[in-house]
């Protein structure tokens, strides 16, 4: 069997890791996956993995964040791209196709249409949930609305995002020697918990305000020495990093070993995303979800990992930081609950998608 996977992006970032997780749960049960991009994307994801790519047209209206002018502007260039992803479709006799997310998923179940050949859609975006969905079956993501519905139509299916089969298999003593290395100030000391603030690969300025507030606070609660602070992330702006106290707060900047950290902090304080959310599930690892970071978008994770995620904006972040730490055994617990669940996620949408193949 074998599978195209158009893809939306710049094959860089989330969207891409969605792909490369997807395609690799394929490849464990013998499919041969192909990959396209926009003509583009420089694809350092899946070029560090291995893998080459054909090129297509894969207009983006901006996700989460379309406007009305955007979308109109990218309506009108997807007729083309569905026609010339058609080619690249009838040109490798592929099964299946499978459309990732945004842009990816619209004009990969357009142009899957087109050709006759059966797709699903990997849907997060208010864009590809109502465009899809009219198109064939498709896999609904956390983050989408459609997720958080009861009653779905019958051609939907809802899925975790598909993790790396090896993010639960973290060293945290390989995170030990890495912080040791970046760590120019001996902050860091083994005896005491630690907690993480990250919003990813990128620091975005609401998560560096997040720590900076956090160490005046426990300044004042004589509570600063009880903890190991740490930040990951690459600053979008270079003025973030003067909001942080650099005499209290461990900077690690960008990391490529970051289920090797997981597996030694205590407690992660994340952007309300639900990749990384997602992770820290997948690891058992209490959760605090800080709201409205990237571009004042909202997905309530909380309210998909009940119990598990502590939800807070971030004027309340401290004294909910500080009541999650009481807690943490009792959390710890909820989130062991969604752990395999979470972890089989790729495999669950690798098996809908041969299921509709063989349709």
């Amino acid at each position: 069997m074998k599978a195209l996977l158009v893809i939306t992006g710049r094959g860089m970032g989330g969207d891409a890791v969605n792909a490369l997780n997807i395609a690799r749960a394929l490849e464990k049960k013998g499919v041969q996956c192909e990959l396209a991009l926009d003509h583009n994307a420089p694809g350092l994801l899946f070029k560090n993995n291995g893998y080459s790519w054909h090129k297509v047209s894969v207009p983006q209206a901006g996700g989460h964040a379309a406007t009305k002018v955007a979308t109109t502007k990218a309506g009108f260039k997807s007729f083309k791209a569905a026609f010339e992803t058609r080619k690249l479709i009838n040109k490798l006799k592929v099964d299946v196709v499978i459309g990732i997310i945004g842009g990816g998923a619209v004009i990969g179940c357009l142009a899957a249409k087109l050709a006759r050949v059966p797709s699903v859609g990997i849907i997060d975006t208010p864009l590809d949930t109502k465009i899809c969905t009219k198109l064939n079956t498709c896999i609904v993501l956390p983050e989408a609305k459609l997720f958080k519905e009861k009653l779905l139509p019958k051609n939907v299916y809802k899925s975790f995002f598909p993790l790396a089969s090896e993010l639960t298999k973290g060293n945290k003593e390989n995170a030990l020697n890495k912080i040791k290395e970046r760590d120019g100030k001996q902050l860091f000391d083994e005896n005491k918990a630690s907690i993480l603030f990250s919003s990813g690969s990128s620091l975005f300025e609401m998560m560096a305000k997040a720590i900076s507030n956090y160490v005046d606070y426990s300044k004042l609660k004589e509570t600063l020495d009880n903890y190991n602070l740490l930040l990951v992330g690459i600053p979008l702006e270079e003025d973030y990093l003067d909001l942080i106290n650099h005499e209290k707060v461990i900077n690690l900047g960008y990391i490529d070993w970051i289920k090797d950290l997981y597996d030694l902090i205590d407690l992660a304080v994340l952007t309300d995303d639900g990749v990384m959310i997602q992770e820290a599930m997948a690891c058992e690892l209490p959760a605090i979800a800080l709201t409205r970071v990237k571009y004042g978008r909202y997905h309530n994770m909380a309210g998909i990992f009940p119990g598990a995620v502590i939800e807070s904006d971030l004027d309340h972040l401290n004294s909910v930081i500080e009541d999650t730490l009481i807690n943490l055994e009792e959390i710890k617990k909820e989130a062991k609950k969604y752990s395999k669940e979470v972890i089989s996620a790729g495999e669950k949408i690798a098996d809908i998608i041969i299921a509709e193949a063989k349709k």
